[in-house]
């Protein structure tokens, strides 16, 4: 029994801020998600000069990344207003998403290590489709600090705090085809 506990006592904490709930949305409300993601003009994810191989939308707003500021995008659709507000409740009284990126991975493809820009506050990201392992770090001395968080289809997990600032995450190539929505709050100006 002992060496059990000893298993679960060198599991690493997660980082402080990181909240996650599981079964968010139901299945009949993601498959209806995927469809209207995928109905969505979706454009191959553009970093300065270099193209990801993620297919994304933006709505609200979005970083143009040749500019380096936030741009004006397209407003964010009607469809998501329920999701919002299930968001929106998750992450308490004073929460308003005003940015959404809707964002196709196909099999194979993942998103390396990244903070997500300053302008945005907390972020919120829905599962939807097949599971991905979503991993963080931050140095610690030599080394880094390493927590990896088993993002579960329909689930939802939101960073605040030093998950947010601190800790950069990323996806490794996914197994099967995945979809997100990232819902984030602004930075107040």
């Amino acid at each position: 029994m002992s060496e059990q506990l000893a298993l679960f006592a060198n599991k690493p904490a997660s980082p402080e801020g990181l909240r996650y709930a599981a079964d968010f949305v139901s299945p009949e409300v993601e498959r209806e998600l995927i469809a209207r993601i995928a109905a969505l003009p979706l454009q191959p994810f553009q970093f300065g000069q270099y193209e990801g191989k993620r297919r994304v939308a933006s709505f609200g707003f979005r970083y143009d990344y040749s500019l380096r500021r936030m741009q004006e995008a397209n407003p964010i659709p009607e469809w998501l207003n329920p999701t919002i507000t299930e968001v929106e409740a998750f992450g308490g009284p004073a929460t308003r998403i005003r940015q959404i990126l809707c964002t196709e991975y196909d099999t194979g493809v993942g998103i390396g290590w990244h903070r997500d820009k300053p302008q945005y506050d907390r972020v919120f990201g829905l599962s939807l489709g097949s599971a991905c392992k979503f991993r963080f770090r931050r140095p610690a001395g030599e080394k880094w600090q390493r927590f990896t968080l088993n993002a579960e289809p329909r689930s939802i997990y939101m960073m605040s705090g030093p998950s947010r600032k601190e800790w950069e995450h990323s996806i490794p190539s996914v197994e099967a085809p995945r979809y997100s929505i990232t819902f984030r709050t602004m930075v107040d100006q």
